[in-house]
């Protein structure tokens, strides 16, 4: 186990952000005058500001400007609802959470998961550790299990010597959702927490999550995900005194009594979740539509086996449908004699395999439309508030890349192939919500004209709008001022530059998921690393690199244009663009220096750097 983490042990999460009646009624007044600005904003493009003598540019950047502001409009709907924090008291025994249960009086069980393959079996023993420490009000039958994938000896004597029970299997088929089947058929706890190898329990994850199970149509529970061994960081006054001695000192020290607290390095990759937990996963509550993400996740064992079991049957009826009607087509006949009706039925339940958690790279969103589109049993979701364990994040930029394109890629592949938005079973809110999250995962396709657009102009004097006049400027501003405004109020609490930069600088990575998807490529299921890769990362920003430099160099060459009065370029034009293009530089910057960062060395207790 690696020691630069041993200094992070003491970190607490920070609190839920409140719920507030008034700033909820203030954003979504904010929220809806951003929305008709908006939508004026856009249908003048359209009509009133295409560069007709430039439509290869005019209409690729209107397009792009359309397609964001439909992004706007699912978004708004996704935080239109803020969520109350109500933290219901823990069931006694599973009758509360059973009701018709013939052993409802008996205490309830519960299993304990860590799904591993390659990890450190020390950091695994740290999480058993952590789940021993579990506490609860009530007489409960707590069971750890360690899943592993690896087979490996080390991690079956750590297992054993922490008094926990050690799974194995022969194959990896499915990978991790295989695992967790396998684990399915060696347990029998009424419920199960899902940890993944570096995932730490709280001890209060139980007495604060139960309570949601009360509902018999709860299916899970999703804590939020928290990385405790991020860098601290400094604050703005003490990094521009490293650069620009007492004068930056003062100015850090003014800039912050006027914005608030701000800290640099915290963040490196961008990992802290606190924008998708406790803004965009929260406020799904009201839809039911708040997805499973994993590890620290709560599950109703029940649930899982019946919409798995539902999707077996509905896969076995489609196959035996298809199949008689390939035979009906072939013997031209109307009617199947039962004792081949009977073996075509046979047949397709030996081919379908039964997964309680989808064989995906996305298994967790996965499973999540599954059990959602039961409509006949109404299975409900709820992200939990309260941060209730820890875990790791990404140490260098290659961990962060392989997470994030497993992430958009596994998304895609639902898009393409099981489409939420077709599927029977969904309310229309839900729908909306993942709905959302794959439209997201699109907006490389866009954003990369976005950082391409001010580069053209810069370069060629070739506007895509009519004029940077005053009228193009009386479209733009109240709705960028009534956007950010929005934003600010309904992401309240949280940063939201630092999202929308790595939203922005996604986009190699994103167009690279697109395409694999595009042709039919398989998303892998690469174990995201626990420890930091060696080795020089710049090599996979080079696409962000490129768009500073070549921004950079047209600023220059558009300024000098300007001064010579050679060409089609504008005093407006040149200026915005250059504004538009720092803009865009400081979004790469922030992943360019990811590239770059290295974790601070700790001193051991021998004195020594670790």
């Amino acid at each position: 186990m690696d020691d630069y983490f041993l200094k992070y042990e003491d970190r607490v999460p920070e609190p839920p952000l409140p719920y507030s009646a008034a700033r909820e009624v203030l954003w979504q007044f904010l929220a809806v005058t951003a929305l008709v600005v908006g939508a004026w904003y856009i249908w003048w493009r359209w009509t009133g500001s295409l560069n007709t003598d430039a439509l290869w540019f005019a209409i690729p950047l209107a397009t792009a400007e359309t397609c964001a502001f439909i992004g706007m409009m699912l978004f708004v709907f996704n935080l239109w609802k803020d969520d109350p924090i109500v933290i219901p008291d823990p069931p006694t025994s599973l009758g509360d959470i059973a009701p018709n249960h013939p052993d409802g009086d008996r205490a309830i069980t519960l299993d304990v998961m860590f799904a591993t393959y390659n990890e450190d079996p020390e950091l695994v023993r740290l999480g058993i550790h952590d789940a021993k420490n579990i506490t609860y009000p009530h007489p409960i039958d707590i069971r750890i299990h360690v899943l592993d994938d690896g087979r490996r000896d080390e991690m079956r004597k750590v297992t054993e010597d922490e008094g926990a029970n050690y799974i194995a299997r022969t194959t990896n088929e499915g990978f991790k959702a295989g695992n967790l089947r396998h684990a399915m058929e060696q347990t029998s706890g009424d419920l199960m927490i899902i940890c993944d190898a570096d995932t730490r329990p709280f001890a209060s994850i139980l007495e604060n999550t139960l309570g949601y199970f009360k509902d018999p149509k709860m299916a899970w529970v999703q804590t939020p995900q928290w990385f405790y061994d991020l860098p601290d960081g400094e604050t703005l006054d003490h990094a521009m005194a490293r650069w620009f001695g007492d004068t930056g000192a003062k100015a850090g020290r003014a800039i912050q009594k006027v914005v608030g607290p701000v800290q640099l390095g915290t963040d490196p990759f961008v990992s802290d979740p606190k924008m998708f937990y406790d803004i965009i996963q929260r406020r799904r509550n009201w839809a039911n539509a708040s997805f499973c993400c994993g590890a620290g996740s709560i599950h109703r064992r029940d649930a899982v086996m019946e919409a798995a079991l539902r999707s077996f049957g509905a896969k076995v009826e489609m196959r035996t449908h298809a199949t008689e009607e390939i035979i009906t087509v072939t013997n031209k006949e109307r009617d199947i004699a039962p004792d081949l009706m009977g073996a075509i039925r046979t047949e397709a339940a030996t081919t379908e395999i039964l997964t309680p958690y989808k064989f995906h790279a996305s298994e967790d969103i996965y499973t999540s439309i599954v059990m959602h589109s039961d409509r006949e049993r109404g299975w409900k979701s709820k992200m939990h508030p309260i941060v209730e364990s820890k875990m790791l994040s990404p140490q260098d930029l290659l961990t962060w890349t392989v997470q994030r394109y497993k992430y958009a890629g596994g998304s895609l592949d639902i898009l393409v192939n099981d489409n939420p938005l077709f599927r029977r079973g969904l309310t229309f809110s839900q729908r909306l919500m993942y709905a959302t999250t794959f439209y997201s995962y699109l907006a490389p396709i866009w954003n990369l004209i976005f950082l391409i657009a001010p580069i053209i102009y810069l370069f060629s004097g070739v506007s895509p709008v009519s004029a940077y006049s005053a009228d193009f400027f009386w479209h733009l501003i109240p709705f960028l001022v009534t956007l950010e405004l929005a934003m600010m109020v309904g992401t309240w609490g949280v940063s939201g530059f630092a999202a929308k930069s790595s939203y922005l600088s996604f986009f190699p990575l994103g167009l690279r998921a697109i395409w694999s998807i595009v042709k039919g490529q398989a998303i892998s299921f690469k174990v995201t690393s626990k420890v930091r890769q060696s080795g020089n990362f710049l090599a996979l920003v080079r696409p962000q690199i490129a768009i500073v430099v070549l921004t950079i160099l047209a600023g220059i060459w558009g300024l000098t244009a300007l001064a010579l009065g050679t060409t089609s370029h504008s005093a407006s034009g040149v200026i915005s663009n250059i504004l538009w293009g720092l803009n865009n530089c400081i979004a790469m910057l922030g992943i360019i220096s990811a590239a770059l960062w290295l974790p601070k060395t700790v001193e051991g207790t021998d004195g020594h750097e670790l």
